[in-house]
C-alpha cells in the first residue's frame, strides 16, 4: 500500500443555512467562545427535545443519527456526513441504527451562553 506524500483536504460543509433551510443568524455581540464536543448515542437511544441558542455544526464519524423537528421534519445524517444544526428550533435526535453513533459538534458560542436548552416538558414518543 502506497503512503500519501501530500496533505489532502475535502470540504465537508460550507453553508449559511441549517439543514432545514433556515438562514443562520448573525454572529452575536460579545466575547466569542468556540466549543468542540463529542457525543455518543447508543443504538436505539433518543436525546430529549432541545434547541440551540448558538450556531453549531458537526460531523458524524460512526453510525447514523436522525434529527426530528416538532412538526415532523427529519434529516438522517450518515457516517462521514456534516450537518449544520438549527438555531432556535426545538428538535431531538435519535439513533435508529444498530451501532453507536458518534457525532463531533462544533459550537460558535458566546462566553457563558448555553450550548443547548432542554425542553423536558415535551414528551418523547
Amino acid at each position: 500500500m502506497e503512503k500519501a506524500t501530500q496533505v489532502s483536504s475535502v470540504e465537508l460543509l460550507r453553508t449559511s443555512q441549517s439543514w432545514d433551510g433556515a438562514a443562520l443568524p448573525s454572529y452575536p455581540e460579545g466575547k466569542p467562545e468556540l466549543v468542540a464536543m463529542r457525543y455518543e448515542f447508543p443504538a436505539g437511544q433518543k436525546l430529549g427535545w432541545h434547541h440551540h441558542p448558538v450556531m453549531n455544526y458537526g460531523v458524524l464519524t460512526q453510525g447514523e443519527l436522525t434529527i426530528i423537528t416538532q412538526d415532523g421534519r427529519e434529516r438522517t445524517v450518515h457516517e462521514g456526513e456534516a450537518v449544520a444544526e438549527m438555531v432556535g428550533t426545538i428538535h431531538h435526535g435519535e439513533n435508529r441504527g444498530t451501532e453507536p453513533a458518534i457525532l463531533y459538534m462544533f459550537y460558535l458560542a458566546q462566553e457563558g451562553a448555553p450550548l443547548a436548552v432542554q425542553h423536558p416538558e415535551i414528551a418523547l414518543e
